[in-house]
């Protein structure tokens, strides 16, 4: 039973994912943390800063980590293809669809307007996985800028802000 509630909890995380990366946490926290206590708020917050350390999709590590805690390896493999199934479906489609309708106008609108929902919900993400009382706070501040600074204004990659900042954090008092 427990493992039909895992594939149903990630399937709907799959079939709602849109816009990818962190655009998906609350659907994530919303069925792990809220629907089926599978993990505490402080967990959820813990294992979100540590998908963020490793290789590959949030989502499929966050399958990986919650399917594993709930059902061991049967329960990882599970919520992996949960979680993949509906975006491997669509994605067949959308291309079937894309590829005949491209150039519509309504196509480009529909997807201008998904990109700004998406927008929308990072933004929604990342207060919420913030301690604002720590935004005043001289290093987490500097963490803050110096990681938008090189977002927007430089190449520098993703993983070397995120490597830097546990660096940083881990060793700066």
């Amino acid at each position: 039973m427990i493992l039909l509630k895992l594939f149903v909890a990630f399937f709907k995380i799959g079939l709602f994912a849109v816009g990818g990366a962190y655009s998906f946490l609350p659907l994530v926290e919303k069925e792990v943390v809220q629907n089926h206590a599978w993990l505490s708020k402080p967990e959820f917050l813990e294992v979100t800063g540590m998908v963020e350390l490793f290789p590959g999709a949030i989502s499929i590590k966050f399958a990986t980590y919650v399917g594993y805690k709930i059902g061991g390896v049967p329960g990882a493999v599970l919520a992996n293809i949960a979680n993949l199934l509906p975006p491997v479906l669509f994605m067949t489609a959308a291309s079937l669809l894309y590829s005949r309708y491209r150039n519509a106008e309504w196509m480009a609108g529909a997807l201008r307007m998904v990109r700004y929902a998406v927008f929308a919900m990072i933004i929604g993400v990342a207060v919420k996985l913030v301690d604002s009382s720590h935004l005043l706070d001289v290093k987490t501040l500097s963490v803050v800028i110096v990681s938008f600074l090189l977002l927007t204004l430089t190449r520098v990659h993703p993983a070397f802000m995120i490597i830097g900042a546990a660096v940083y954090g881990g060793f700066v008092r």
